[in-house]
């Protein structure tokens, strides 16, 4: 691409600026969730990145995990201070999560503020890998740490429940047993948690139990403190943990730290100084250079190969401009609702109400999924699929226009959400059965009915939405690929596509997505819709899978039905759909329905697959029905192969 003079004065100014204010230490990084490419992000003692998290302590399954300890910090240290009394401040937000392996676990994870990153000798048990019997107290220890101690190991501890501000040793300044907020450390859930620092005061803020991840607004723990007393200047954060003979596996989902820049250097009074000029110096360079082009923007054209992309496609919708999007939307401020991607506005378009998609620009997959949901949905023409009516791509703003589904997405009506359901319609069976046939129909058609096979990659109870009739439509095609079906039978991506709890297991060792991986997430949909319960993850313990096939195995498999259908349904009729979810959820991918196999049993035509009792391993790699005669695999049509190298977790 051709620079010209104007726009190469103009990126050097910005530059020189750029350079200039750096000088100053700021540290600000986001990690919605990790993936094992982000390893050398990370300074690691006996700690590692898998199943898109940090795991403190090594606790490898199949490993012993009793008297460990560990650390991780992020790899770049950030300026806490430059002179004594003058500190920076920061806000470290962070998704924990800690699942007992004993009763009670043991012994707890530690958020760390430290001028060492080397994990303590004999730091497991009690010492959370913040220290040891030797070092405890020790001024040279150069920790702050605050713990989410999981059991009471001396007579001075709090209960076996409690958090705790650490100076240089294990016996908290300041701790708050937890109990009276109504979070359980040990629960084995998701748990959202906020560290601050005012450069005067630091804070700790948990969800209460009446509040939510993102609206925490009273401190559990607040305690006034001067950290450049305790700290060197430079200092890494990260986490510590450990276990003893109770144990526990440690665990971070997601981290997101922002520290403030210090005072700046009395040298760089210059820059203060010049900044109006070199402003205004920048602004006129940039209206001689539109004068000169006639083009929208130095911004418009420096990414142009997303509309190229577009242009490229024969079946892409029609283009909107950004200004008709915003007044359409009352300026973005009709907010229907917010995903992983961006943010979705109720509007209005020559008469008619839409959906516009705004793709968040912080969205590492931003572009990609925009791209995705336009050349692959564009082409696909569905009753039960939500169409794409246009597109809008300027001033790096990724817009996307749907048709506008007046009774939201599926999930809302499962949990009953209250301004939707208080005097709205509930799911009664008809319609629950209704909307599993519709996004069984929509899968067949992406499955076998396209020219090329298109995988979803992404079904879950929030990407089905519904029209004025309760009619399913499946939605959300960012993550969508679609392969020959005569030459591929899967999609090979670096990173895990999809939502934990609806994703297959073989996804986590091939970072494949195949036609059976799609299946699976519908197994789990299927199990959602009948059910009314939330999908949980892979542990065998909150898993919806696993709970439904332990009441399948005890013969009870009726009473995982709604409670809120009041029975209105054939008891024959909910098993066959409970234990085709089931089928749909087989271990082994080849013993998955095919979409069409799983219409045919809805209508009655075939019966649903035999599902054995007792819920089967997953092994791998899976053996396909021609290896093991015993298998009951009913996906006669499945297009998964055999795959022996692992492609990442």
């Amino acid at each position: 691409m051709y620079i010209t003079p104007s726009v190469m004065s103009l990126l050097l100014v910005v530059t020189i600026l750029a350079c200039a204010f750096d000088r100053a230490t700021c540290l600000k990084f986001s990690y919605p969730t990790f993936k094992e490419a982000d390893e050398n992000h990370f300074i690691k003692e006996k700690s590692y990145i898998v199943l898109n998290a940090l795991q403190v302590t090594a606790d490898v399954s199949g490993a012993p995990i009793s008297n460990l300890s560990g650390r991780i910090f992020y790899k770049d240290p950030f300026k806490l201070w430059k002179k004594k009394g003058v500190t920076a401040s920061f806000n470290s937000t962070f998704v924990l999560k800690i699942t007992p392996q004993t009763v009670p676990g043991g012994e707890g994870l530690a958020f760390l503020i430290t001028g060492k990153t080397g994990l303590p000798d004999n730091s497991d048990g009690r010492w959370l890998g913040i220290v040891n019997s030797s070092t405890d107290g020790d001024s040279q220890n150069q920790v702050v740490a605050i713990e989410f101690d999981s059991r009471k190991s001396y007579a001075e501890d709090g209960d076996d429940n409690h958090v705790g501000l650490d100076v240089n040793g294990i016996f908290s300044i300041k701790q708050e047993p937890l109990a009276n907020y109504g979070v359980n450390l040990s629960a084995a859930i998701n748990i959202t948690a906020r560290v601050e620092y005012d450069g005067k005061n630091i804070s700790l803020f948990v969800p209460l139990s009446n509040e939510t991840g993102d609206n925490m607004k009273n401190p559990v723990i607040s305690y006034t403190i001067d950290l450049s007393e305790y700290l060197p200047q430079d200092v890494y954060l990260g986490f510590s943990a450990s276990t003893s003979n109770y144990t526990e596996l440690n665990c971070i989902r997601s981290w997101f730290f922002e520290g403030s820049k210090l005072d700046e250097d009395p040298k760089l009074l210059w820059v203060w100084i010049s900044v109006p000029t070199v402003l205004v110096l920048c602004a006129l360079i940039y209206l001689l250079y539109r004068i000169r082009t006639g083009k929208k923007g130095l911004v418009e054209d420096t990414y142009p190969t997303i509309e190229d992309q577009i242009k490229g496609s024969s079946t892409a919708p029609r283009k909107f401009w950004f200004k008709d999007l915003k007044k359409a939307t009352g300026n973005f401020k009709n907010k229907l609702g917010q995903g992983g991607f961006g943010t979705v506005y109720k509007g209005c378009i020559m008469d008619k109400e839409v959906a516009v998609k705004r793709v968040s620009q912080d969205s590492r997959q931003g572009k990609q999924e925009f791209l995705a949901e336009i050349t692959t949905i564009g082409s696909l023409h569905h009753r039960n699929l939500v169409k794409l009516i246009g597109w809008c791509y300027e001033r790096r703003e990724l817009l996307l226009v749907y048709e506008y589904m007046p009774n939201s997405s599926l999930d809302k009506y499962i949990y009953c959400h209250e301004k939707l359901i208080a005097s709205g319609p509930t799911l009664n069976w008809q319609r629950r059965y209704n909307i599993i046939s519709g996004v069984a129909k929509a899968l067949d058609y992406l499955h076998n009915g396209c020219e090329k096979r298109v995988l979803h990659r992404d079904i879950k109870a929030s990407n089905i939405m519904l029209d004025l009739e309760f009619n399913a439509r499946l939605g959300d095609f960012g993550l969508a690929r679609t392969i020959q079906q005569t030459e591929q039978t899967h999609h090979s991506t670096k990173e895990i596509a999809g939502t934990w709890g609806y994703m297959a297991p073989e996804s986590f060792l091939t970072g494949r997505a195949t036609v059976e991986t799609d299946i699976y997430a519908f197994g789990v949909l299927m199990l959602q819709v009948f059910c009314g319960r939330k999908p949980g993850d892979q542990n065998e313990e909150t898993s919806i899978v696993s709970w439904v096939w332990e009441l399948h195995r005890r013969v009870r498999i009726l009473s995982a039905a709604d409670s809120r259908m009041s029975g209105e349904f054939g008891d024959r009729e909910m098993e066959d759909m409970l234990v085709l979810g089931l089928a749909c959820c087989h271990p082994n991918p080849y013993c998955r329905p095919s979409m069409r196999i799983v219409l045919q049993v809805m209508t009655g035509e075939v019966a649903p697959p035999i599902v054995p009792l007792e819920r089967p391993a997953f092994i791998w790699p899976s053996m396909p029905p021609s290896f093991r005669e015993d298998l009951d695999c009913s996906n006669a049509e499945g297009q998964i192969t055999l795959i022996t190298e692992l492609c990442g977790r």
